[in-house]
């Protein structure tokens, strides 16, 4: 019996351990090969580690290297709830934070003490235990390595309070990241648009180019042990990343700088809607400036008050031209043979149909057609338009010069204008495309327009991309050439179209656009005021007598155009504001600047030699001589050839020999003008004592040390500071007073005019004549603004 119960026993574990065996060995074969694989797969998963190798974004330069846009280090703060309950530190980091970078201190202390919500998936945090990773968004997102520093600061002063060591963790670490920055803050902002805290691209180039400029990322894989140390036969990957490709803008830092100085000078003066300046190099299309006002920060986007701010209106805003239209009309009737200068009309005002077309003035009598352009005469160009040339012939021109296209210049959001007037519209709206209405238009279009005038009849495709490079190599990828798109008249019809323009400049009696006028340069251009169209109709007008575009358009030098300059005021909060008034003289100012940046010689004029030998007090500099080369002579060789030619000078520095001059050797010299002779090093040498020197003279000298200025008041120098700007870069203040206060010690009446160093000069109105009290329609019963509404007086702009 025991036999059998042992025997039974003996059985029944047996079963069960053959049991076991069979189980044990059906999951081994379901493991191993039923579902090997997948097990295979999370194995190496957990022997694999890898990271990613970041690609760099391209930068982004002018058409000089100077940089505008590139990555750099950037730093993420974090804080550890984990860290920071262990410490007993949440009032200090809730402090630093909110001291640093403003976020509030009740969303900090919410962040110092956060918890998880829920498990995670694997089991390692339980519910209720401190997070270990917050980031501080978006105050603490992407912060730049000098207010890191300040953060780290404070934390050692707390690590000191507290008794910890120098290593010791508060609660507040920083994720090292990579953010666009661009070195020039605000410069061509519009142009360039950003790449938000996420990698996001966004406007301007950044968003036109992600492609190219974004890179692709690499990695690299490797296998480790359960320590996380890497295997010493494990298999291993690297994928290099490719970095973004660099790209090289038509812009010119420089030029750039000198259209934004002047849009802001307009833009504090008219506090308008907006501003938009564009200026070219007429013979390649190539854009060295692009400016919109208001603009914004890339390095700070998210201050812009409004979206707005990040368009850019030169190839977004469309808008009625006005009045710089007529160059267009003006080309077709040259070109048709219909223009004949020396030719008469009746201005004032012409019917058309059963509405009447009005200059601005109505007491310019018979005037020659050349007078009704300078005039800007909107019956001239009815005219010519309607009349000579014909509406079907006059729109074919409008369309060949680029209007209702895009031009494809390389930026986004490009818009086409809208150009639909036919020989089948009313008369008035064919009458009204004569002089820029009933037509709407691009600022990238303008200029594109008027730089076909100013080439010999070329219409080319504008750029503001010069090259794309290889990052490592420097290698162009991409270069783009000039593009022609077509002819649209001839070379002999633009050299006579630009003749015209000239003297719409040049004529400082009734030229509209007298205020561009720079003594030396031959400048061509026309003015534009166009009232706003208004959705409903008030005293029978379509368009608003107190929201209107002010706008001018020109090149130089009219005989080698180098740069053309559009220049526009969107709603100027002065009604008498006009383009000749309001916006000549800033492109006059950003003209000469160009020209003399560019080392375009001035050539002055029989006439303007006669004006300046019959006023000699008329402070006109010019044409003498061309200056000598002295570079690398002795001073005494140099002082020698300088007096025998008749030419003062003025050493700075006490070297013995020339190591630059100024002006440069063959540039214009201009009547009593110094040459100016460097003989230290300019980075070394202290800026010299100009006290009782003219502005002029210390301009010249500042400019030969490569030493920017700042003025106060006019007249000589009474006094200097040097400072530095946020570049670093040497700045000096100086005060000027006239000089019978630098001789006296006395200072000037109150009331003078210190920016033109006397009273103001009363401006006759813009389109010539006599402005009657009270604008006076253009159109009567229709629906057609005045062309260029002139003011009854305005300061005259300081050469």
């Amino acid at each position: 019996m025991l036999t059998k119960r042992v025997k039974m026993r003996t059985l029944l574990i047996g079963g069960a351990i053959t049991l076991f065996f069979l189980v044990l060995i059906g999951r081994i074969f379901f493991l191993q090969v039923v579902q090997g694989d997948f097990w295979h797969e999370t194995a190496v998963k957990q022997w694999s580690a890898s990271k990613v190798l970041r690609a760099e974004r391209g930068a982004i330069t002018d058409r000089n290297g100077k940089e505008l846009a590139v990555d750099s280090p950037a730093y993420s703060v974090v804080v550890e709830p984990n860290i920071i309950a262990q410490r007993g530190t949440a009032e200090d980091v809730v402090k630093i934070l909110h001291e640093k970078l403003g976020v509030p201190e009740e969303k900090l202390r919410e962040m110092v003490v956060r918890k998880y919500e829920k498990d995670s998936k694997n089991g390692t945090y339980k519910k209720g235990d401190y997070s270990v990773w917050v980031e501080v968004r978006p105050q603490g997102w992407k912060i730049d390595g000098d207010l890191k520093a300040e953060i780290e600061s404070s934390i050692a002063a707390v690590r000191q309070d507290k008794g910890l060591k120098e290593t010791a963790d508060i609660g507040i670490v920083f994720d090292d990241q990579i953010k666009r920055f661009y070195p020039q803050h605000t410069l061509a902002a519009n142009v360039l648009g950003f790449v938000d805290n996420e990698g996001n691209p966004k406007y301007g180039i950044e968003s036109y180019f992600e492609k190219e400029l974004k890179g692709i990322d690499g990695k690299i894989a490797y296998q480790r042990d359960a320590k996380g140390v890497e295997l010493p036969d494990g298999k291993s990957e690297i994928v290099p990343p490719k970095d973004g490709s660099s790209i090289q803008l038509t812009i010119d830092s420089t030029i750039q700088y000198y259209a934004e100085q002047a849009a802001k000078k307009a833009f504090e003066k008219y506090q308008p809607k907006s501003i938009s300046v564009i200026a070219a190099d007429p013979n390649t299309m190539d854009i060295l400036a692009m400016v919109n006002m208001p603009t914004f920060n890339p390095n700070n986007y998210s201050d812009a008050k409004k979206l707005e701010d990040f368009n850019n209106l030169a190839v977004t805003a469309m808008y009625e031209p006005g009045s710089t239209f007529k160059i267009v009309t003006l080309s077709a009737a040259v070109q048709e043979g219909k223009f004949d200068p020396n030719d008469h009309y009746q201005s004032g005002a012409i019917k058309v149909g059963r509405q009447t077309v009005h200059d601005v003035s109505r007491n310019w009598g018979t005037l020659s057609y050349l007078d009704g352009v300078k005039h800007s005469s909107n019956v001239a160009f009815v005219k010519l338009g309607m009349e000579k040339v014909g509406t079907n012939k006059l729109t074919e021109y409008i369309k060949n010069f680029g209007f209702g296209e895009k031009t494809g210049i390389q930026l986004p959001g490009e818009l086409t204008g809208v150009m639909n007037v036919t020989e089948k519209s009313p008369l008035i709206d064919q009458a009204a495309i004569t002089f820029g209405h009933n037509v709407t238009v691009t600022p990238i279009q303008q200029i594109a327009a008027i730089s076909a005038v100013a080439n010999g009849g070329h219409l080319l495709e504008p750029h503001i991309v010069k090259s794309i490079s290889n990052p490592l190599t420097g290698e162009v990828e991409k270069k783009n050439d000039v593009k022609k798109i077509r002819d649209v008249i001839t070379p002999e019809t633009a050299k006579a179209v630009s003749g015209y323009l000239e003297q719409v400049v040049s004529d400082q009696k009734i030229g509209t656009g007298r205020n561009a006028y720079i003594p030396g340069y031959r400048v061509a251009g026309k003015t534009g005021t166009a009232e706003k169209p208004v959705d409903v109709k008030v005293d029978g007008s379509a368009y608003s007598k107190s929201r209107a575009v002010v706008s001018f358009i020109g090149y130089a030098p009219a005989d080698d155009p180098k740069v053309a300059i559009f220049f526009m005021i969107d709603e100027p909060n002065d009604p008498k504001a006009g383009g000749g008034s309001a916006a000549a003289p800033y492109v006059q100012e950003i003209m000469s600047q160009t020209l003399e940046y560019m080392g375009v010689p001035k050539k002055f004029s029989d006439t303007e030699i006669q004006s300046e030998s019959q006023n000699p007090d008329s402070g006109s500099a010019l044409l003498k001589v061309t200056a000598p080369n002295l570079v690398k002579m002795s001073v005494s060789d140099a002082k020698a050839k300088l007096l025998d030619e008749g030419i003062a000078y003025e050493q700075v520095g006490a070297g013995a020999a020339v190591i630059e001059q100024y002006p440069a050797a063959n540039s214009a010299m201009y009547a009593g003008q110094k040459i100016y002779l460097l003989t230290e090093n300019k980075e070394e040498m202290k800026v010299p004592d100009l006290t009782g020197l003219s502005l002029r003279d210390a301009v010249d000298i500042l400019a030969l040390l490569d030493v920017s200025i700042s003025t106060k008041g006019s007249g000589y120098v009474a006094s200097q500071k040097l400072t530095k700007d946020a570049e670093g870069k040497r700045v000096v203040v100086l005060t000027l007073k006239s000089a019978k206060s630098t001789v006296t010690g006395k200072d000037d009446p109150e009331g003078a005019d210190i920016s033109t160093g006397g009273e103001a000069v009363a401006e006759e109105p813009e389109d010539g004549g006599t402005q009657a009290e009270g604008s006076q329609p253009l159109v009567e019963g229709g629906t057609v603004a005045p062309a260029d509404p002139a003011p009854e007086s305005e300061a005259a702009p300081l050469n």
